[in-house]
């Protein structure tokens, strides 16, 4: 039934919003021939090499919006389901349930499942290596190890900080295993689903010039990490404590006639600690990446933690329905109706990614503002060269001539090659556009963008600029003048 929801409802926002830059470096990628790939992700990207490899097949059949999204909406549909099926394992049928309802209506899953990148890939592999964990702990054997080992190596071919979800697992199974198992049977499994992640790691980290942009955060970048993870600044901080709750429920819960811990309550403990460090463990060990190696703190990065935060908010929900039924007088709030109290604090995050521009990026309205009031022999010219990309998709060609460009795209980046004399590709024109990545005012201003002081040394001025509604989004500006030079 989530699982379900999860699809439905991410393909039904896979076809309103434009590709983000992010997505159509994922389409530039994953278009190009295999051998064009392989130069691509040997300069940029290369731990992506994984998703752009499935992507590259994939995109075979068409490179329509809604199908480069439809795998990552497949994906947390596939999280949604193991997530139900883990909950019933941790502590219920119920808490399962709703635990993957919750994850259903997270905007960020609104978000991810109609985001043609890894993220959904890398939360589907979190819960699928929980999942294996369990059963490896609950029959350890070689056959379930290497079912655990499959899970951690699909988690570290997806993204490469995905993988700061291990820490939390290690400890449940150290918690739960005897020695003798964590040496022969877990700690073999992870190590070697870790290989794929060494290796990839190694390559990420020759490329670590492609998040130079990333800036350093403090420690108190972590008091947004409840509205990154859910996508939502209502719902985040409300879902969160729920959460908390969650694991000090787990934490505190005694084993049970099943479990073959002790009776002491370590089984218990031990899930809630896998939970709680899925949780908590991401964004405190990325900060610490970025403080010690390079700066590599970005909210995206830890959408992996998603499915915990939504597990452990059920298990917060079903323990208080257990009680509701019990007679002890709580708060005559049912769990579903919790569950719909989210959808509702989550609903206008929900219609912003359904927007046009619900990714940041409105390459449909840019490219309309230009095609609407373009003539015969205007010129375009991009602040950044990958913006082309964007409107070479959504204009499908039908675009003012293109004077700077002077090949395909670099086969070693997402950039183009451009010639340099801007007066000279400009000459015998009147009007040219130019569009950048950024606010009207960092364009008209300053030198950040030196087509707009080139076009202006040449006689142009500003005739009119139009800007998306999001922040840094997309600016198009048209210049012209009344004699071209000759």
């Amino acid at each position: 039934m989530a699982a379900g929801a999860v699809v439905t409802g991410v393909a039904i926002s896979g076809t309103s919003a434009s590709l983000s830059g992010d997505e159509l470096a994922t389409y530039s990628a994953v278009t190009r021939s295999l051998s064009g790939l392989w130069l691509l992700v040997q300069h940029i990207d290369g731990h992506f090499l994984p998703y752009y490899l499935f992507m590259h097949f994939w995109a075979m059949l068409s490179d329509a919006e809604w199908w480069l999204r439809l795998p990552s909406a497949l994906a947390l549909g596939v999280a949604a389901g193991f997530l139900a099926d883990l909950g019933r394992r941790l502590h219920s049928a119920r808490a399962g349930l709703l635990g993957a309802a919750l994850f259903a209506v997270l905007p960020s899953v609104s978000y991810h499942g109609a985001n043609a990148r890894p993220y959904a890939f890398a939360a589907a592999a979190a819960v699928i290596s929980a999942w294996a964990l369990h059963r490896l702990v609950e029959a350890p054997t070689t056959r379930r190890a290497c079912w655990y080992a499959g899970g951690v190596a699909l988690l570290g071919c997806t993204h490469l900080f995905s993988v700061l979800v291990l820490p939390a697992q290690l400890l449940a199974a150290a918690w739960l295993l005897p020695r003798r198992e964590i040496l022969t049977r877990a700690l073999p499994a992870m190590a070697a689903g870790c290989l794929p992640v060494a290796v990839l790691g190694l390559v990420g980290w020759g490329e670590r010039h492609a998040i130079s942009w990333i800036k350093p955060h403090g420690p108190d970048v972590l008091l947004k990490f409840p509205k990154m993870v859910t996508g939502s600044p209502t719902l985040g901080p409300a879902l969160f404590a729920v959460a908390v709750a969650g694991v000090v429920i787990l934490l505190r819960r005694p084993a049970d006639r099943a479990d073959r811990a002790d009776r002491t309550g370590r089984t218990g403990r031990a899930w809630g600690a896998l939970l709680g460090g899925w949780l908590v463990f991401p964004p405190v060990l990325l900060l610490l990446v970025s403080a010690v190696l390079t700066p590599a703190y970005v909210d995206r990065y830890l959408f992996v933690a998603a499915p915990a935060l939504a597990l452990t908010a059920g298990v917060t929900l079903a323990a208080g329905y257990d009680l509701l039924r019990s007679g002890v007088l709580i708060p005559r709030l049912t769990a579903w109706g919790a569950v719909l109290i989210a959808a509702v604090l989550g609903m206008p995050d929900q219609i912003d990614y359904r927007q046009q521009n619900g990714h940041y990026d409105d390459f449909p309205g840019a490219v309309r503002v230009v095609q609407s009031k373009a003539r015969q022999r205007d010129a375009i010219l991009y602040g950044q060269s990958w913006l082309r990309t964007g409107f070479g998709y959504y204009g499908r060609g039908v675009l003012p001539d293109d004077v700077m460009r002077v090949g395909t795209a670099s086969g070693t980046a997402f950039e183009y090659p451009e010639r340099s004399d801007v007066a000279a590709a400009l000459k015998g024109r009147t009007r040219v556009w130019i569009v950048w990545r950024g606010t009207k005012q960092s364009g008209l201003t300053g030198s950040k963008f030196p087509e707009v002081t080139a076009v202006r040394a040449v006689g142009f001025r500003l005739s009119s600029a139009w800007h998306s509604a999001e922040l840094p989004g997309l600016t198009v500006a048209l210049f012209s003048r009344t004699v071209p030079n000759p």
